[in-house]
């Protein structure tokens, strides 16, 4: 197991090469629970920009509580995996109503706040609070695996929670939020999944994968499932005015929150144009007309699956009834250059980007 003398050496690794990035210039938890709930499935430089920005928004949990989920999602775009930001807007809520706005401090608090798990807090309450939670995420995982020689699939829960137990043993308490982030640093920057920097690495000597060359095999990962795919088709509506008819998807669905055009995933044996005949039909009730041939195709790859996404033009038959949702969501008519305004996924926002240039 890892002596003092290793956390020493690890710990003035990270203090002499860690990146200035804006998180670590603070002890708010606020702002390091933000970045946290940032980076989740994101790299840093991705992350930065959206950070920066959403902060200045935001500056404190308050401001983030009182604010509209719309306002958030659009200042989310773009980074994926929306459920983050939406449950972050309902724990700012939580902290407000429950925590009379203070950012509460103990593990289990933190715990119950909306989409916070195991990782988050660990990284919240060691680095805002100085408290020796250890925080095990795909970084440190690659480390202790190389670094103890664990080679079973870390997929399985029985290998993370051996990695969990590594992680404890190895954590320095008495600096435990500069000792996590120098875990996470080190696989981040050194102990990368492929080609790793080991002479930079301060766990070099003591190393099972570097000392046995095999630095390849860890972790681990039993191979994904392939992952499937799906042809979507969308109809983009116009009324008399030139308006576009744009739909919000329900919050406790995939992107919820988000807006996008209506329509949906192409069954067995049918032309993308019915697909969005039925689509508009069941979802809002109305008759439309179709063109032949999208005017735009756009493929996408999700965490789980992958689109293609076709958007056809489409007019309301004459005689059909006004569109009425029929999960009770709202919907809008806005024009071309309104669109900017509204919270899309980014295959949808591919769309509205070429409607925009064309209303220029």
């Amino acid at each position: 197991m890892a002596s003092d003398a290793d956390r020493n050496l690890l710990l003035e690794w990270y203090r002499r090469v860690r990146r200035d990035l804006p998180w670590r210039r603070s002890r708010d938890p606020y702002r390091i629970w933000i970045s946290e709930i940032m980076l989740q499935q994101t790299r840093v430089d991705q992350a930065l920009p959206y950070y920066e920005r959403f902060t200045t928004r935001f500056p404190d949990v308050t401001s983030l509580a009182r604010t509209d989920l719309d306002e958030v999602l659009r200042l989310w775009e773009g980074l994926g995996y929306y459920s983050r930001a939406r449950n972050m807007h309902k724990a700012a809520k939580q902290i407000v109503e429950v925590h009379n706005g203070r950012f509460p401090g103990t593990h289990d608090e933190v715990l119950s706040l909306q989409g916070i798990g195991p990782y988050t807090a660990a990284a919240i309450m060691s680095i805002a609070f100085d408290e020796p939670w250890p925080v095990v995420d795909g970084n440190v995982i690659r480390v202790i695996s190389r670094l103890y020689g664990i080679g079973e699939d870390v997929r399985l829960s029985l290998t993370q929670k051996q990695i969990a137990r590594h992680a404890t043993a190895l954590l320095d308490r008495s600096s435990p939020g500069d000792f996590n982030q120098a875990m996470m640093e080190l696989g981040a920057t050194v102990c990368t999944p492929k080609a790793p920097s080991c002479p930079s690495c301060p766990f070099q000597l003591r190393c099972h994968a570097y000392r046995n060359g095999a630095t390849g095999k860890y972790p681990f990962k039993s191979p994904a499932k392939k992952r499937p795919h799906h042809q979507i088709a969308v109809g983009v509506v116009r009324d008399e005015r030139g308006r576009l008819l744009i739909a919000r998807r329900p919050d406790n669905a995939m992107l919820g929150g988000l807006w996008e055009f209506p329509g949906g995933k192409q069954e067995d044996d049918e032309a993308l144009p019915d697909t969005v005949r039925r689509e508009l039909r069941e979802e809002l009730g109305v008759e439309v007309g179709v063109d032949q041939m999208p005017f735009q195709t756009v493929r996408h790859a999700y965490s789980h699956f992958t689109i293609t996404l076709h958007a056809f033009h489409a007019t309301l038959e004459q005689g059909s009834a006004p569109p009425v949702p029929q999960n009770g969501e709202p919907i809008r008519w806005v024009a071309a250059d309104e669109l900017v305004g509204y919270a899309f996924p980014k295959a949808n926002r591919k769309i509205t980007e070429t409607l925009m240039r064309a209303g220029k």
